[in-house]
């Protein structure tokens, strides 16, 4: 990986519009020059207040730092050296860092060259790593810093920006907190508190298109990462991440762009955002920043590497969705190799409206709560809007359209409603809280759903039986049960067993993501139907007797306990 010279060597020629090094204004000067260009306006009538408001804004080089002040209550720093975030300052009190790290890139990106120009009542700071390239940007009158970052290619591991909060500020006893005082009870990032909670960064408990910021609130002051579009980003609208942490020794929030966990798609690579570290007096962030809210036309000419304005994207709509079960929400996404967008479906008639769309082909998926139900191709054009007129889902793409003799869940794409499903979004499997992950299930009692665990593992609970009776000539005919699962762990799939008597082959391992997922509160990885056709030999002749349905979990690999083979549950049927 490429190394630059930072920026402060003498010999370096500046970027158009760059102040050179030795014409730069001290922030001393800064402030003299302006209060004497105050004095006059004063003789003039001029309200003092208004320029010295305006006299606020600027920046000024330490020697070590870019020192930028956005002429309203924030001062923060930016290393020359590396591109790091080492200051914070918000109405007079430092809210960066903690165990004597800054906030940057990823972990820190090392000797970068780092410039700064002002355009205007806009201030970009550069930073040039290898082929990576990073923005800061501060507007005059703003609490916001703006942030961009373009990643070319894997040279650097992930695409992550960590805000790092001095202790003591915002603590709190979240999901995602924990203290160096618990015990941990998974590798080195879960934890357990004396009464049996867990405790980890991964405990998010959002998916991406369920929040807009981040961040926390406290003595009248709120800290908060507004998200970007993500469209640079992988994993669609339902992927789950960290998004923050806190200790007794200081928190973090995080803008995560691609961190190789629980990943179902491949990495994107090109400019993201922008994306926000914005301060308020308490209150949540200005809807105005948020992602499909926010426009940057200031932005447009300052020479942002990959920067493409409004007027180079297009937009998709549909006039609406036929097919749809309007018991449950629906969620239309774009995506290619090189982006990603969504949108929700209006309920009243499946209408909706994706714009901000980078010019290319898409592939074009609408999902039943979180299961693909129909896909197909759109073109975006520069400036223009791409209509469609109403998508019908056909009925066989929708396996609950399926009639079945019995049913537990739902065909959403989801393990909603079976047994710990929505703890397991921000818990370990161990939790105190959970129900027993163990237990038979019976048809026909109201309770089957939730009585049957979301998840299976082959070191926990696999085995379980399904109990049930069927007519005299359902036990006639063969059948075909459906397993549906959301994701797995350690390639975890199901064999099934009917009356002890009939074994199922061993079914092929869907491609699946390789990391944790059920233990780091994530469910989501590539939907998949197992199918098994039962012959009727199989059933008891015998109309008032239970059959039995064992789920056995196989794979040759994973651990023990919640780190064996697993996976997550969909939908379990039984078709006639």
């Amino acid at each position: 990986m490429s190394q630059h010279r930072p920026s402060a060597s003498p010999h370096r020629e500046p970027a158009p519009g760059e102040v050179p090094s030795h014409r730069r204004v001290g922030r001393r000067k800064f402030i003299i020059g302006a209060g004497a260009a105050a004095g006059a306006a004063v003789a003039g009538g001029t309200v003092l207040a208004q320029q010295a408001s305006a006299a606020t804004f600027g920046w000024s080089d330490d020697g070590s730092h870019y020192v930028i002040n956005t002429g309203a209550n924030l001062v923060f720093k930016v290393s020359k050296s590396n591109g790091d975030l080492t200051s914070l300052v918000y109405r007079g009190t430092e809210y960066q860092g903690y165990g004597g790290m800054n906030s940057h890139i990823e972990s820190g990106l090392g000797s970068s060259t780092v410039t700064i120009r002002q355009s205007g009542s806009t201030i970009l700071v550069s930073v040039a790593y290898g082929t990576l390239r990073h923005y800061y940007a501060a507007r005059s009158g703003e609490n916001n810093v703006y942030l961009w970052t373009n990643k070319a290619d894997t040279s650097v591991s992930a695409t992550r920006y960590i805000l790092r909060v001095r202790k003591g500020l915002f603590l709190n006893d979240e999901p995602d907190s924990y203290t160096y005082t618990n015990s941990t009870v998974e590798a080195s990032d879960v934890f357990v508190k004396a009464d049996g909670q867990t405790r980890s960064k991964h405990y998010s408990k959002r998916r991406v298109m369920d929040y807009d910021y981040i961040g926390w609130s406290s003595g009248g002051v709120g800290l908060w990462i507004v998200r970007s579009n993500h469209e640079k980003a992988s994993g669609g609208p339902f992927y789950r991440s960290l998004l923050r942490h806190q200790s007794a020794d200081g928190g973090g929030l995080y803008e995560i762009l691609y961190y190789a966990q629980s990943q179902t798609e491949a990495q994107r690579f090109g400019l993201q955002g922008p994306y926000v570290i914005a301060f308020t007096d308490g209150g949540a962030p200005s809807s105005s920043l948020f992602p499909g809210t926010l426009t940057t036309p200031w932005a447009d000419s300052l020479g942002i590497s990959g920067y493409v304005p409004a007027s180079g994207r297009g937009r998709v709509a549909g006039v609406g969705i036929a097919g749809r079960n309007t018991s449950y929400p629906y969620t239309v996404g774009l995506a290619n190799s090189a982006a990603q967008y969504w949108g929700s479906a209006r309920a009243s008639d499946g209408y909706f409206s994706i714009g901000g769309v980078l010019p290319g082909t898409y592939t074009l998926t609408v999902y039943k709560g979180e299961l693909a139900v129909h896909t197909t191709s759109v073109t975006v054009t520069a400036g223009g809007t791409t209509t469609l007129n109403t998508i019908t889902i056909p009925s066989s793409n929708d396996p609950g359209n399926a009639s079945a003799i019995w049913r537990i869940g739902d065909w959403n794409g989801t393990p909603s409603g079976f047994k710990n499903a929505e703890l397991m979004t921000y818990a370990h499997p161990s939790d105190a809280r959970a129900a027993s992950w163990t237990g038979n299930v019976v048809i026909g009692n109201g309770g089957e759903t939730s009585a049957f665990p979301c998840y299976l593992w082959k070191d926990v609970n696999s085995g379980i039986i399904v109990y049930f009776k069927l007519t005299a000539a359902q036990a006639a005919a063969a059948h075909t049960l459906r397993i549906g699962v959301t994701t797995a762990f350690s390639n975890g799939r199901p064999q099934i067993v009917v009356n002890d008597t009939w074994t199922s082959a061993i079914p092929s391992p869907p491609t699946q993501p390789s990391t944790r997922s059920l233990t780091c509160g994530s469910y989501r990885g590539n939907n998949h139907t197992f199918t098994y056709s039962i012959p009727a030999s199989a059933w008891r002749t015998d109309t008032s007797q239970y059959n039995t349905l064992k789920i056995n979990v196989v794979s040759g690999s994973g651990s023990t306990g919640y780190l064996s083979a697993g996976t997550s549950i969909d939908a379990i049927d039984l078709l006639p």
